[in-house]
């Protein structure tokens, strides 16, 4: 099993290249920025980019899709409430971010869905609350959460159809229920570290706190 975190762009935002080398295939988690980093990882480690996995629809988490599809053909995936954001963007924020539209979704995912690249089955728990469509991605013994939880802080609410209500149930009633060792990995470099634990944000985590 293969596992990169990357850094990208000019936002802190980490991409995921997720692979399994027994089959030869992987997936992107959020391809940001900086898609020739990715696929040259891909093409060094021999596994041929299938899929592009989006955690949610955000511009900032989707702004290399075009140009990754162009130049793997993977297939994008996001789930089924993210689908329309997904493919009506706003041209605003299309044009603050310099970024090109993503073409819409090819495969529509649900809570509780298993996302497989090779032998390796990612399962797609839906944490909504800063995106209405927001998931997280749990793999053996890692969960990736997108905006839903960072490390040492928590994704906004702000934003259209963000709610902390929304939020703070899909942290506690979801990501906090996995096994207190399963490691974090998050959709921005905004902690002290850029991985975690779920027992670490339970105890320290300042927006969670009891």
């Amino acid at each position: 099993m293969i596992i990169r975190q990357f850094e990208v762009g000019d936002y802190m935002v980490f991409s995921y290249v997720v692979g399994d080398e027994e089959t030869g295939e992987s997936l992107v988690i959020d391809p940001a920025d900086d898609i020739q980093r990715l696929i040259e990882f891909a093409r060094q480690h021999e596994v041929e980019i299938k899929y592009i996995l989006n955690t949610h629809a955000h511009i900032d988490h989707i702004m290399g899709n075009a140009e990754m599809v162009r130049r793997t053909g993977a297939k994008i995936i996001i789930h089924e409430a993210e689908s329309y954001s997904l493919s009506h963007p706003s041209f605003d924020l299309l044009d603050l971010f310099q970024a090109e539209p993503s073409p819409p979704a090819d495969i529509l995912v649900k809570d509780g869905d298993t996302i497989w690249v090779g032998e390796l089955g990612l399962k797609v728990i839906h944490t909504p609350g800063h995106s209405p469509g927001s998931i997280s991605l749990h793999l053996e013994d890692m969960v990736f959460t997108g905006d839903t939880l960072f490390v040492g802080s928590v994704g906004r609410t702000d934003l259209p159809r963000g709610s902390w209500d929304t939020l703070e149930a899909s942290i506690r009633h979801r990501l906090f229920t996995l096994p207190d060792d399963t490691v974090v990995l998050p959709g921005h470099n905004y902690g002290p570290a850029p991985t975690s634990t779920i027992r670490q944000e339970k105890l320290t985590n300042p927006s969670l706190r009891l």
